[in-house]
């Protein structure tokens, strides 16, 4: 399919109006809890120990328990386990429980605020066993939790030989990187509505961000064929990956209670439960082993990245595959050895989170880099330049480089924007004898875009777009908008293919009895992958209407939209559905875990300048630069701003925002004591944009979404040791992390 050129009136590029803006600005914008049932309010009977075996369920007096609905393990009429990768996480506990906060019993009642009481009347015996709540514990296997070895995924990936290089090398450098787990905290809650029966199916409406994810997990869960299960997504305030997955496990609560009442039943978390028993990014350790010379030549690095999974696997094996694919960054290095880990604990299980494993095993890199070039007596930027990777080079997966981008320019580009050099003398001239200091650092990264290798190829993505009355278009896809701005783009792509106005095309809201399955709203894929195969199916429709003959080569908007009604009154239904072909030349072995593991990457260089009061050890970032190569961008200020968000997002990630646990559970579960950052407490954040168009995006864009989650946190932290010195290895770094190393 041809794309006609680029006009000068074209939307792509330009800062056009949010399509759901109106509704929500004006309060027509419906969320899950705005949505009235006729029906039951559910809640959920979770576990209090980290792991054992439930003896009995003991329901106290005083509760009107005949008014109830009660749902346990015993009352799922299919399978019980959440469908996703590894079979092994059910719905309800059937006599063991191995994390706290897991699901045992589910209650419904037409008043809500009974079913508060009513939990708290239950009690549940355990015989208690032996849990595990960190990673070195896990990976010893002493206590057995999961399976044979605690381990949910391993992969081991290698180029060149590492094992030959040490003795080549002036320098061997060593050191170990940890990283927290982080809380989501989008601002709506978890929410599901559900209607269900045995002669019409199970019908869900929800805040989510795959809405084809809690269809297929819902599928064995009641034994139904697909078309008796549906799956619609509200409005929904945010995702950031905490509604991946688990909107699957509330949603079958909620279907659950509603096929044993036989009534909508309607359960919405409240902030409290949804902190502590949902997802978190996983916590991760990685140890680095660098042989380097002495002019900064990189010659090898061995890596060993584990990350924490939580009870069951969930998605931690892809999140291991991104963490581990990104480990070695982009750097052009001859010899890579990366032994990577996802192991079990007794905790909540870990999740998707933006960025998906890739600011773990970054932030271990790009610190450990500077402590490199400190020894080497380099400067961070020398040694990067030294190492940097070029087209026509492979990296640790042996993909070669051909995008065009030079991460030489964009890190001259961004120190100069930034007046590095000058500023990093100057401060370490201000610093002596100073007790407020101030520091200034950076880092250097890359994000793959889409699924990794194959993964695209195989989900077969699927994208329509259909003509309605009066001559109106319409974008039927899953893709979720949850705030990042997707109405919008696909609206502006479907324009640019159809040379009309984004007025003219609507997007159909998510809703697997009448939209494709295009993929999940994940992975920095939404609009260079699924943008893409809306492009392709507007001109698809323009082609269609061009060869019957409803319109001319130049057309105004106006007869386009009296062609398209036209022909549904000649033909009815005017529908085009096209599916993802893999670009030419991706090739994968998801066994050696070789090849290419993306179509393409965002390039990136973000610097950081921080104050630290060496009094309170307090630090607050003052100005954060952040420059980035993603193809075309389509809509400069929806761009920026997931910059900006993501950023922000990843600044509490370095140096607010510690989870801290408790046998496993989340102890500062409340947003009183779990702190992140205010408005107040972020600097201006400076977005810069490169552009080198993708060949295989719609007019060139890449995915932007997961990307500045990678660079903030290393770069805040490697500012923070020009400033003091402290080589902290570890985030978030809190202001008594500093204090304990200035000691």
């Amino acid at each position: 399919m041809t794309l006609p050129p680029e006009k000068p009136d074209s939307p792509i590029g330009k800062a056009i109006l949010r399509k759901e803006g109106p509704r929500k600005l004006t309060g027509q914008s419906k969320y899950i809890d705005d949505i009235e049932f006729d029906g039951l309010h559910g809640i959920t009977v979770r576990s209090t120990i980290p792991r054992g075996k439930i003896k009995e369920i003991h329901f106290g007096k005083n509760i009107p328990w005949s008014e109830f609905t009660i749902v346990t393990a015993k009352d799922i009429p299919g399978k019980n386990y959440v469908a996703l990768i590894l079979q092994d996480q059910p719905f309800l506990a059937d006599g063991v429980v191995n994390h706290p906060e897991e699901p045992i019993l589910l209650l419904a009642h037409p008043n809500k605020y009974m079913l508060e009481r009513a939990r708290q009347a239950i009690t549940i015996e355990y015989e208690k066993l032996p849990p595990i709540f960190e990673i070195e514990d896990s990976l010893k296997a002493q206590t057995k939790i999961w399976g044979e070895d605690n381990i949910f995924k391993s992969y081991l990936l290698e180029k060149g030989s590492i094992d030959s290089i040490w003795n080549q090398a002036d320098l061997i450098i060593e050191d170990e990187y940890y990283t927290g787990a982080q809380e989501q905290l989008y601002i709506e809650n978890n929410g599901m509505v559900a209607v269900a029966n045995s002669e019409e199916g199970v019908t869900i409406w929800g805040s989510m961000q795959c809405p084809y994810y809690v269809h297929k997990a819902l599928l064995p869960l009641f034994g139904l064929s697909e078309d008796k299960i549906r799956i619609i997504q509200t409005e929904t305030g945010g995702g950031f990956g905490g509604k991946e997955e688990y909107p699957s496990m509330i949603a079958g609560h909620a279907a659950l209670l509603a096929w044993k009442s036989g009534k909508a039943v309607k359960i919405i978390y409240d902030r409290a439960e949804d902190m502590v028993a949902t997802t978190k990014r996983h916590p991760s350790r990685t140890r680095h082993k660098t042989a380097v010379m002495k002019d900064g030549r990189i010659l090898g690095m061995d890596i060993q990245f584990v990350i924490d999974g939580g009870a069951y696997a969930t998605l931690s094996s892809v999140v291991l595959s991104r963490g581990t694919i990104h480990a070695a960054g982009p750097y052009n290095i001859p010899h890579v050895r990366i032994d990577a880990k996802a192991v079990a604990t007794n905790s909540p299980p870990h999740g998707a989170f933006r960025g998906f494993g890739a600011p773990q095993s970054i932030f271990a890199l790009e610190r450990h880099l500077d402590q490199i070039a400190k020894k080497l007596n380099m400067t961070p930027e020398d040694l990067r330049k030294k190492n940097f990777i070029k087209d026509g080079e492979k990296t640790a997966t042996g993909q070669t480089i051909n995008e065009g981008v030079s991460m030489n320019a964009l890190l001259d580009r961004a120190l100069k924007h930034t007046d590095f050099q000058n500023k990093r003398r100057q401060f370490s001239l201000d610093n002596a004898n100073k007790k407020i200091k101030k520091g200034i650092g950076f880092a250097s990264f890359m994000h793959g875009s889409g699924f990794t290798g194959s993964g695209e190829k195989y989900l077969a993505s699927k994208v329509g777009i259909q003509v309605v009355d009066g001559g109106r278009v319409q974008v039927l896809a899953a893709s979720t908008e949850i705030g990042q701005g997707t109405n919008t783009i696909f609206s502006q792509i479907a324009a640019d293919a159809l040379s009309v106005s984004p007025d003219f095309v609507e997007i159909f809201q998510p809703d697997t009895k009448y939209v494709p399955n295009s993929g999940p709203t994940v992975a920095s894929r939404t609009t260079m992958v699924v943008g893409k195969l809306v492009q392709s199916a507007a001109i698809g429709l323009r082609q269609t209407l061009q060869k019957e003959g409803y319109i001319k080569e130049n057309y105004r908007e106006e007869e386009l939209r009296q062609a398209c009604a036209k022909y549904v009154r000649d033909n009815g239904d005017l529908k085009i559905i096209v599916e993802y072909q893999q670009p030419p030349g991706i090739n994968w072995n998801d066994e050696t875990y070789q090849g290419d593991a993306y179509g393409s990457y965002a390039w990136a260089i973000y610097v950081a300048e921080v104050t630290i009061d060496t009094t309170t050890w307090e630090t607050k970032v003052d100005h954060f630069t952040a420059l980035q190569e993603v193809g075309r961008v389509i809509h400069p200020i929806l761009a920026a701003g997931q910059i900006e968000g993501g950023v922000a997002q990843a600044i509490g990630y370095a140096i607010y925002e510690k989870v801290r646990w408790k046998d496993g559970r989340m102890a500062n579960g409340t947003m009183t004591n779990y702190i992140m950052p205010t408005s107040s407490d972020l600097p201006k954040i400076e977005v810069l944009f490169e552009e080198v168009p993708y060949a295989y995006g719609p007019r060139g864009a890449k995915g932007i979404g997961e990307l500045p989650m990678d660079g903030p946190a290393p770069a805040i932290l490697n500012a923070v040791a020009m400033a003091t010195g402290h080589e902290i290895k570890a985030i978030p770094m809190l202001p008594e992390d500093l204090m304990r190393a200035s000691l």
